[in-house]
């Protein structure tokens, strides 16, 4: 079977060396090449070597050496015709023998690549001109580096319908090779003149796994629809297969052994100047079936991370519930989710990459997102209710086609299901995530005029501890087990308190911020808000995230004591039962010196 230059220079292209030896060999990037220990022979000092660029591989202690193909046909004992037909099968091409019309089209091809990147610096040219002052500010304002817009190769098309096709077609390029390529439009009318497909846009160039730029996607600067644009399917670019960012974000990926998927370009952008370069991006539409395989070439378990509004929430149950057919033992997904109303780059912004670290440290696996996308994170009450979970649950681990690895799905959900104790009244709720179910609704105020009621006086020296400790998280070293002696009457306030040494415990560490991003992370977003709305709350500049310490340290003792003293006194258990329970006088002007020492305001202040 004979095969034309051209076609097996594609699929050399495609099928990355890098990613093909990654998957039988721990790669590591050194200068321009990756290193590891060899595959065939045995050697405790790596002196195997992978060169992307020249896309061949090395092995200096045992001589072995050769292209991707020859990586395959050694390793898998595949002829070359089999290995030219496996690694096309994988990369979505079709496998032709070599002919004049194949050599034609491989020809074609060769021109596309080229006239692309004349556009990407038609671009990036128009950026730093005078007509893009305007795309070039948006893109300062959001706070890119001249390095990471030159690194991504963004630019900006003009609002002019021939700009485009007039500067390519200087450069040699007909108008079907520029329709071809995407560039320009052909009205359905063929009399009527073409014109440039990208108008007042920020341009991001898009690549394929060897950095050849293939589309391109456009954001309207100001006012417009569609607001997102990319290239329409050409010769080159099919969405469903292609990452964005993917280049820039695999040899940072194997490295580090996880890969993050964000919702777009932006997210990408964003991630990669703060220091996450392995981060990728679907181009505008849902994970697809390819895009998983591809990251799973890339490193075995990669983590979704949308954004936590309710598109995100669909979009992670998409992806989880394409990706069962697909996985395999050894490979999967894991889900991380942004607090609602933030994505990446404004994560970073206010809260550091700590915060957004430790959401992806806490991304869930691919079996629990399937448990709470079903039962909303509550087991439910009857053995009726259970059974119909059990059919649900069951229907999505049979698409699973590795029999392992659906054992082990249906294992665990049985197990879930019928070995956790069982609860009258309400079912058990699990730990609160983004997918659970909506808590009940929280008091939001707080009426000063009966502070004087024990259960009042107890709910709001409650909510001063738990307000202290997620502004001060670092109290908790000190105090922290004092959290652990309470049990506080209301079931949202003794949840978040339960939360919070939970967290704190794991996450030492943590600063404000980045605590209650986890918090919110973790289904307590309601309750935050209606703890910090809380008048006396909101205004105390005791419990302020920039309180000196001896203040707030001793706001918590005094609270600490008075808790304790209202537990003995006025028996907590009337109080959970709703028993209003008079406080003695003594008892009162405790109270009110907890009371003037909440009420020290700073005017406006909010934190």
């Amino acid at each position: 079977m004979a095969f034309s230059d051209q076609f097996l220079e594609e699929l050399r292209n495609r099928a990355t060396i890098v990613d093909i030896v990654g998957r039988r060999v721990k790669l590591a990037k050194k200068g321009k090449e990756h290193i590891g220990l060899c595959p065939f022979h045995k050697e405790k000092t790596p002196s195997f070597t992978v060169n992307e660029a020249k896309g061949f591989y090395h092995c200096f202690g045992c001589g072995e050496h050769g292209s991707v193909f020859d990586f395959i046909m050694n390793t898998e004992g595949l002829s070359f015709p089999e290995t030219v037909e496996k690694l096309a099968t994988e990369n979505g091409m079709e496998v032709i023998q070599d002919s004049p019309k194949e050599r034609e089209r491989l020809k074609k091809n060769q021109t596309l690549f080229e006239v692309n990147v004349k556009a990407a610096l038609f671009f990036k040219n128009q950026l730093f001109s005078p007509k893009g002052k305007q795309a070039l500010d948006y893109l300062k304002n959001r706070g890119y580096l001249n390095k990471t817009i030159d690194q991504f190769g963004l630019g900006f098309a003009p609002d002019d319908r021939n700009a485009l096709k007039e500067s390519l077609k200087k450069e040699g390029f007909n108008e079907s090779t520029l329709i071809s390529a995407g560039l320009i439009i052909q009205p359905d009318d063929n009399t009527k003149n073409t014109y440039d497909r990208f108008r007042r846009r920020i341009m991001f160039p898009i690549s394929n796994p060897n950095g050849q730029v293939i589309a391109f996607g456009g954001r309207i600067l100001g006012e417009g629809e569609p607001k997102y644009l990319n290239s329409p399917e050409t010769p080159l670019f099919n969405k469903r297969r292609v990452l964005y960012g993917q280049k820039l974000a695999s040899g940072s990926a194997r490295k580090s052994g996880f890969i993050i998927v964000t919702e777009g370009y932006t997210d990408v952008i964003a991630l990669h100047q703060a220091g996450l370069a392995n981060t990728v991006a679907p181009l505008g539409t849902a994970l697809t079936e390819e895009q998983i395989k591809n990251l799973w070439k890339i490193v075995p378990e990669p983590i979704l991370c949308f954004d936590g509004d309710m598109a995100g929430k669909k979009a992670a149950a998409r992806a989880a519930e394409r990706a069962l057919p697909l996985i395999l033992s050894g490979y999967g997904l894991r889900f991380a989710l942004l607090p609602d109303g933030e994505d990446p780059d404004s994560l970073i912004k206010f809260c550091g990459n700590e915060a957004f670290e430790q959401i992806i440290q806490n991304a869930l696996p691919l079996s629990e997102v399937i448990w709470l996308i079903e039962s909303g994170g509550r087991l439910p009450e009857s053995p009726e209710q259970r059974a119909a979970l059990q059919k649900r649950l069951k229907d999505h681990s049979l698409k699973i086609s590795d029999p392992t690895l659906r054992s082990h799905f249906l294992s665990l959900f049985n197990d879930r299901l019928w070995k956790e104790p069982r609860y009258k009244g309400r079912g058990k709720r699990a730990k609160s995530t983004p997918w659970s179910a909506s808590m009940s609704p929280v008091d939001q105020t707080m009426n000063n005029d009966h502070l004087k009621t024990g259960s009042e006086a107890l709910r709001l020296a409650q909510k001063v501890l738990l307000a202290i400790i997620i502004n001060h998280p670092g109290i908790f070293e000190v105090s922290g087990e004092t959290l652990g002696n309470f049990s506080f009457a209301e079931k949202h306030l003794d949840q978040l308190r339960q939360e919070l040494i939970s967290v704190l415990l794991k996450n030492p560490n943590l600063n404000s911020s980045g605590l209650k991003v986890i918090l919110k992370q973790h289904g307590f977003s309601e309750v935050l808000d209606s703890l910090f709305r809380d008048s006396l709350i909101k205004s105390n500049r005791i419990i302020r995230t920039d309180a000196p310490a001896e203040k707030y340290q001793l706001l918590w003792e005094e609270n600490v004591d008075l808790l304790k003293k209202l537990e003995t006194e006025f028996e907590l258990e009337k109080i959970r039962n709703s028993g209003e329970v008079s406080i003695s006088e003594e008892d009162e002007d405790v109270w009110e010196q907890q009371r003037a020492l909440l009420e020290e305001t700073i005017p406006g202040c909010r934190d």
